[in-house]
């Protein structure tokens, strides 16, 4: 109670200062809301965005932990030779070496995107005067998740500015953004240093170190290698556990499925966009198969690789679980209508496998494809709800006739 007490007098004693909206923030994450409905309405519930923000970081914790231990695993592997058949309850995976690598490079990762973009975010709430919004709470931890291990903290630093700045404070905050600031970070960030966000030494602790040593060590992802028509080394076990090479948290499609059954049972996340995404997705990649069973693209065409890999081993690799589950069901830029989240989750699915496949230099599509969606998804809903207005005017037209 002392403390709750002495941050209550802070914000008395700073009412009506440019400085309130902090000290507001930092009581408001310890506690409660500063308003809270008494009563007058219809319906009451015990959500609200703060609750929301917290159900949905649940949701990428277990991600967070196995991406430690996968960087230590990847590292350890990469240097001693793979371990084949690993299991998903091997104790060779799930042992305090990995973990403690892991640990060392990640956590950083984690606590630079919190201070830096919750700094930006009070820094705007003093100077704009509003409440410090709860918004950068999932966006502080899924930028860790979807960036490689050794990415540079500095860069990291920068880019979760700009994508604060520009991707949402820009627009009006929380709410108004059209683009995910997640991946709008990550966007600047593969534009800005892509040498640091791509190739085939910055996916496993410590490759670019010993990079032109007598101990350099490869950590290609598999979509690396299979843009480059090289055989896919990775059994489905792996790829589906996520004992692979890749973005910290994105790997392991186990527990991105868990995850968004999870977001789906607190009613947070889109069924229809998941399924959708994955329907797109497959649709496009089975199209590819048809493609390379007519004959019409030859194995030594530099597209050959990721075709005519079968149609659904792409669900298992890449960021394309994570992105459907954890991005393009964000609320804030996702479409709103359940017609036209039918439309946006099918399309990104769609033209993520299409960016992976035509685009070798860059394999990775479900980036380019949540965010060109972000930019469509008003769109969508606008023809929607006027597709349904059209409707119900032709019917009350034959009803009056």
């Amino acid at each position: 109670m002392g403390l709750k007490q002495n941050l209550h007098n802070l914000k008395e004693k700073y009412k009506g200062t440019k400085m309130a909206p902090a000290f507001n923030a930092i009581h408001t994450f310890l506690y409660l809301p500063n308003e809270t409905t008494h009563g007058g309405t219809h319906i009451k519930a015990a959500d609200d965005l703060k609750r929301t923000m917290n159900i949905v970081i649940m949701a990428l914790v277990p991600c967070l932990i196995f991406g430690m231990f996968n960087a230590g695993y990847q590292h350890n592997a990469a240097v001693n030779g793979f371990t084949e058949g690993m299991s998903f309850f091997s104790g060779d995976f799930w042992n305090m070496d990995n973990f403690l690598i892991g640990l060392v490079k990640i956590l950083p990762l984690v606590i630079v995107s919190y201070v830096v973009g919750l700094v930006v975010e009070f820094i705007f709430a003093v100077i704009k005067g509003h409440e410090v919004e709860e918004g950068y709470l999932v966006t502080g931890m899924l930028v860790p998740l979807i960036v490689p291990i050794d990415l540079p903290l500095w860069m990291l630093a920068v880019a979760v500015i700009f994508g604060v700045v520009i991707g949402k404070e820009v627009f009006g905050g929380t709410g108004m953004n059209i683009l995910n600031p997640a991946l709008t970070i990550r966007a600047f960030l593969f534009f800005a240093y892509p040498t640091w966000m791509s190739g085939d030494k910055v996916w496993v602790e410590g490759a670019r170190e010993l990079a032109g040593t007598a101990d350099a060590i490869s950590g290609e992802t598999v979509l690396g290698s299979l843009a480059q028509s090289q055989p896919l080394t990775h059994s489905v076990s792996d790829m589906f556990f996520g004992f692979i090479p890749g973005s910290v948290g994105e790997t392991s499609t186990l527990l991105i499925l868990l995850g968004g059954l999870f977001l789906i049972f607190a009613k947070i996340g889109s069924w229809r966009i998941m399924l959708s995404a994955v329907i797109g997705a497959l649709v496009m990649g089975f199209i590819f198969n048809q493609v390379v069973d007519l004959g019409w693209i030859g194995e030594t065409s530099k597209f050959y690789g990721l075709m005519s890999l079968d149609f659904w081993k792409h669900l298992l690799i890449g960021g394309f679980a994570f992105g459907a589950v954890y991005m393009a069901t964000d609320p804030v830029s996702a479409s709103q209508t359940n017609k036209g989240k039918w439309i946006y989750g099918f399309l990104i699915g769609f033209i993520s496998i299409m960016i992976r496949v035509f685009n070798p230099a860059y394999p990775e599509g479900v980036m380019l494809a949540i965010l060109l969606m972000n930019v469509f998804a008003p769109t969508i809903d606008h023809y929607v709800v006027q597709g349904n207005v059209k409707r119900r005017l032709k019917r009350a037209k034959v009803k009056t006739a």
